[in-house]
């Protein structure tokens, strides 16, 4: 299992719809892959993304400092490639940009792990269920109407889906309080409805937002404050009744734990490209689980629904459909639960010439042998 050649890529995907929340639109998911292949030909192929900005900077980061340390070294060993990874960029970490790079990596690894052993990722990682409930989110942006909104919760709903997420800040905190109260008497009430303000509140108006929304019943509301406000989630916490999710903006094991230890939060959503990758997440998820809390992972749901699968605390995975045009397959959605897959490793099936097809040459790096620096724009490997 001794990795010969490393390749990273960057591939532009355009949203399959216009998304909008209360701080950003979603312009183009820049998506960076790793495919990593051993000595006697295992492909395995890992990824991370950012929403429009970034993607070039992690493939500086992976070209020049990440993927020339792996060649050579025992795929099979990913605890130990990881931490000597993140040791050796300890100068930019705990941060995104890392954070993605480890990841792009860290997925490889286990997709050479679990089709080495003729596994798919959700036992490799655990083994708790083969299906997981979903939530709607791509009915639910801010940009769109109030009866859009209605249309793509209903929607969901009959596909069996058992929750339906809307994004809220508007400047009204009525308006907000209107269109979560359309999609709550559309849905009825055992449905869940959670609500998303992406960081835009500060403490007071995340204060007044909640009194308002009590009577939606929402599931959650997420991200209500900037990730790093540690003290004003804790304090939002004590004076709502709704649950508090974190999770999408927060890099490391660590940043979840002082969450949980100040019990300013009690819905996980910890993203494995965002936090480095599936090895911090399976730590996080059970973090979670010794503190009777629950996960939802944020995105990427082609991946989270195997890692949701693998543990038993996984309550959801989010619904945004966005690999379709460089995957071969759709993830398998029965009855509203998406269907862990049953495939060797990741379980993704990835149409590499699609992605190097979205890919331009400027947006690709390759490892040669060990020690000796990346070239952007050399010809690929893998």
């Amino acid at each position: 299992m001794k990795i010969a050649r490393a390749e990273a890529i960057v591939a532009d995907l355009t949203p399959l719809a216009v998304r909008h929340d209360a701080i950003q639109a979603f312009v183009k998911q820049e998506t960076v892959f790793v495919n990593l292949e051993t000595e006697d030909g295992l492909l395995g192929t890992g990824y991370a993304y950012t929403v429009g900005t970034g993607g070039r900077a992690i493939l500086a980061l992976l070209e020049h400092d990440l993927l020339d340390r792996v060649i050579g070294e025992d795929a099979r060993e990913i605890e130990r490639i990881w931490q000597s990874l993140f040791f050796a960029t300890h100068a930019t970490a705990v941060g995104a940009i890392t954070s993605l790079a480890l990841a792009a990596i860290d997925i490889a690894l286990w997709d050479l792990r679990g089709k080495a052993a003729g596994l798919p990722l959700w036992l490799l990682a655990g083994g708790a269920r083969p299906s997981v409930p979903l939530y709607d989110t791509e009915g639910g942006w801010l940009n769109l109407s109030p009866d859009q909104l209605v249309s793509g919760a209903t929607e969901a709903v009959e596909r069996g889906m058992a929750g339906v997420k809307i994004k809220i800040g508007k400047a009204d905190p009525h308006e907000d309080l209107e269109r979560a109260r359309a999609v709550r008497e559309a849905i009825g009430p055992s449905v869940d409805l959670m609500l998303d303000a992406n960081q835009s509140f500060d403490l007071a108006g995340a204060r007044r937002r909640a009194r308002l929304l009590e009577e939606v019943d929402p599931f959650w509301i997420e991200e209500p404050l900037p990730a790093d406000d540690l003290t004003g989630h804790r304090r939002l916490a004590r004076s709502t009744p709704i649950p508090i999710a974190v999770g999408e903006s927060i890099y490391s094991p660590g940043g979840f734990a002082e969450y949980v230890a100040t019990g300013a939060a009690s819905i996980l959503q910890a993203d494995a490209a965002r936090v480095g990758g599936i090895t911090p997440w399976l730590k996080i998820a059970h973090l979670a689980e010794a503190a009777n809390l629950t996960i939802a992972p944020h995105f990427l749901m082609e991946l989270h629904v195997s890692l949701a699968c693998a543990v038993p605390n996984a309550i959801y995975v989010e619904h945004i459909p966005q690999l379709h045009p460089i995957c071969r397959s759709d993830l398998v959605i029965r009855e509203g639960r998406a269907i862990a897959p049953s495939k060797s490793g990741v379980g993704i099936d990835w149409d590499q010439d699609a992605i190097r097809e979205l890919s331009g040459a400027d947006h690709r790096a390759v490892a040669p042998a060990r020690g000796r620096r990346a070239t952007a724009g050399s010809a690929p490997s893998v």
